[in-house]
């Protein structure tokens, strides 16, 4: 099982003990709703369970896919509507701010995504940087790099966790040459 698989996994099980029902009771759900486009059980979900965007996501891809197993092409879970469930409601005037990290880091090549719950690892032979939401008010960019002295703004980190730096981030104006400079040190550093 690869670590999205796992990921998928951990969250399914915790949409089961908020929703107090079994991942078959959610697919029966889904079944009875008579429904087959993602985005429209997505908010069927939302509404009848109170469940947030990025769980709704992941379980109406689950759901689609052990309902119809031969279907082929079936609307998955995009990265973008990963994305999109991690700056929903109060946070979603932070997504702007993940765009243009994104869009400066695609700037440098090649680099694999692999969603997480709550944040994007972004790796090349290793992961090189963590991005999504730390708070309602900021989103959180780790990076992997060494030898780099830390600053008012790149926090270094304790060692042994999954970043040795991080940088917050409230503004958009704040992706600037400075920062673009710290994320392409520590993109060239996983090659």
């Amino acid at each position: 099982m690869n670590s999205v698989e796992k990921a998928t996994q951990t969250q399914l099980a915790n949409i089961e003990k908020r929703s107090g029902k079994t991942l078959a009771q959610l697919f029966e759900l889904v079944r009875a709703s008579g429904l087959s486009k993602h985005s429209e059980i997505r908010n069927m979900l939302k509404r009848e369970l109170g469940l947030g965007f990025g769980d709704a996501a992941v379980l109406a891809g689950t759901a689609l896919r052990a309902l119809n197993p031969d279907i082929e092409n079936q609307e998955s879970i995009s990265i973008e509507d990963l994305v999109a469930g991690f700056y929903f409601g109060p946070k979603s005037s932070l997504r702007v701010i993940h765009a243009k990290v994104m869009a400066e880091i695609e700037k440098f090549g090649k680099f694999e995504i692999a969603p997480k719950r709550t944040y994007l690892s972004l790796r090349r032979k290793r992961q090189f940087a963590m991005l999504g939401p730390g708070t309602n008010f900021r989103v959180d960019l780790g990076l992997n790099m060494k030898g780099v002295p830390s600053t008012d703004r790149l926090l270094e980190l304790q060692p042994g966790g999954m970043c040795q730096y991080q940088v917050r981030l409230t503004n958009e104006k704040e992706v600037d040459p400075e920062l673009i400079a710290w994320i392409k040190q520590a993109y060239d550093s996983a090659a």
